[in-house]
């Protein structure tokens, strides 16, 4: 990065960082070759010394949930086996121990800097998690967490997102009236393509995805079935939970939306999946995933009340020992190798920190 003057310090690139915010904000929305350019430079520039030091963190916890041996016959919606076992092998190289959550959380409450820890969780229960990525991870020795709602072992779960894309990959044709849009996809690209479109569309409100099911009707997709195709059923999740580098966690009785519930339902949904996944597995659920990400203040109360010790959330960061709240942690999204990098240098935490006019305290001075 020999653009930067010789004598610039910490304070000049972070303003310099911070006037370019909006220019990686825009670019992150574009293609994947663009963003993965902007993944490059940002890893880059995260790698400087005078970055590294200041945007150092304790620990990180990744988010997956397909793990697919064939992500384009999915239309790219999980994460390849290729990318999965590169960033376990990156980790180990860069220095960051692969450790369980609790042991994570353990470490980092008593101030242990003796090493940087990772955390691997998986939302949803799919079955390519074990039929694919545990091999992968018992081969690294790699604990793992694993998200489970109620309504995925039980096959009751309104899985609107496995309809869209079976819908997608069955036809060329298309119509989701609730949108007022037909697409028109014979390719990849374009299949792909529409299916990102109708998910943002859906992502905007999640009440949307009751709108979808007279599609599904219409073209004979029934859940149920994609549930048992795609999630561990409750003797296959009993099995997993004895599994030395696994936990179990809750992620909500139905899957909603916990935020635009009422407090009463959504305790219950946290509580009631607590409920069921510690009768089945006869095991401690201590940790949940929040649905969608979609939680604020009160959500962290309810997750605390339904007595979970921990909780997760989608938003994009890693974990610092200084600011550490236990009901909401951030995660990792892996989307490519270039955005694993970028993400794990610090520096779109950086960039969004002084979008916000935050002031990231150094490593050193905490």
């Amino acid at each position: 990065m020999n653009d930067f003057p010789p004598a610039m310090h910490c304070v000049g690139g972070l303003a310099f960082l911070d006037r370019s915010s909006a220019i990686f904000r825009m670019a992150l929305h574009m293609n994947p070759i663009v963003k993965d350019c902007i993944y490059y430079g940002a890893s880059r520039i995260g790698e400087l010394p005078v970055f590294r030091a200041r945007l150092a963190a304790r620990a990180a916890i990744f988010l997956f949930h397909e793990i697919q041996r064939d992500a384009r016959s999915e239309l790219m919606t999980g994460t390849s086996v290729a990318l999965f076992e590169y960033s376990l092998n990156w980790l180990r190289q860069e220095g960051w121990v692969l450790v369980s959550l609790d042991e994570c959380i353990e470490r980092l409450a008593r101030n242990d800097r003796s090493e940087r820890y990772a955390v691997l969780t998986f939302d949803d229960g799919y079955r390519d998690n074990v039929s694919v990525a545990l091999p992968i991870m018992e081969r690294q020795n790699a604990p793992f967490m694993m998200y489970v709602p109620t309504g995925a072992p039980t096959r009751s779960l309104q899985s609107w997102w496995l309809g869209l894309r079976r819908l997608f990959l069955s036809r060329d044709r298309v119509s989701i009236d609730a949108l007022g849009r037909q697409f028109l996809c014979s390719d990849l690209r374009s299949k792909i393509s529409a299916l990102a479109e109708v998910t943002r569309w859906v992502h905007q409100d999640y009440r949307r995805g009751a709108m979808l099911w007279p599609v599904f009707k219409e073209s004979g997709i029934s859940l149920e079935k994609l549930n048992d195709e795609y999630f561990l059923d409750e003797r296959e999740l009993r099995t997993l939970a004895r599994h030395p580098l696994a936990s179990i966690g809750g992620h909500s009785t139905s899957h909603p939306a916990l935020s635009s519930l009422d407090g009463v339902s959504a305790l219950a949904e946290l509580a009631d999946n607590r409920d069921y996944l510690e009768d089945l597995v006869q095991l401690p659920v201590r940790h949940v995933a929040y649905p969608y990400g979609a939680c604020g203040p009160r959500e962290e109360k309810l997750a605390s009340q339904a007595g979970f010790q921990t909780a997760t959330t989608t938003r994009q960061g890693r974990l610092y020992d200084h600011k550490l709240n236990p009901f909401a942690l951030p995660r990792i999204g892996i989307s490519s190798r270039p955005a694993l990098r970028a993400r794990m240098s610090g520096i779109l935490e950086g960039i969004q920190a002084l979008a916000k006019r935050r002031y990231i305290v150094p490593e050193t001075q905490r």
